[in-house]
């Protein structure tokens, strides 16, 4: 059996030396070091800034364009509004127009003037074409 003692008396185990690198000459001003790439610079506001200003444009237009669609269509509407007022004058025209022409009206202004139907018996014809022959 071994002792507490007997332990402590012998040797701790020694570790090898640790090898050492051999030196190599560098030339500085021949190898420099590589220079640190930057990180890539990101949009960050800038590029929000930009996205905002291309869709307030946008949308912008949408807007006006919307505006100049509405006027067309009011003024469409007052031209149908337009239309349909003439159309309207025009039949009671025409209505007007053909009580003014109708036969019996004209008759009895005739009537009212003087004149008298023609005798159906009384009227005659001339034939204009064996005339023009001689």
């Amino acid at each position: 059996m071994a002792s507490w003692h007997a332990a402590a008396a012998a040797p701790a185990p020694t570790r090898a030396p640790a090898r050492r690198r051999p030196r190599t000459r560098v030339d500085h001003k021949r190898a420099r070091p590589a220079p640190r790439r930057r990180a890539k610079a990101k949009g960050g506001v800038a590029g929000g800034l930009a996205w905002i200003i291309v869709a307030g444009v946008l949308l912008t237009g949408i807007v006006a364009l919307n505006v100049a669609v509405l006027r067309l269509n009011i003024r469409l509407d007052h031209m149908n509004n337009q239309s349909q007022q003439l159309q309207a004058e025009n039949a009671a025209l025409g209505a007007k127009l053909s009580a003014a022409v109708s036969s019996p009206r004209i008759q009895a202004l005739a009537k009212a003037s003087g004149f008298v139907p023609a005798d159906p018996t009384t009227i005659g014809y001339v034939d204009l074409t064996n005339r023009r022959g001689r």
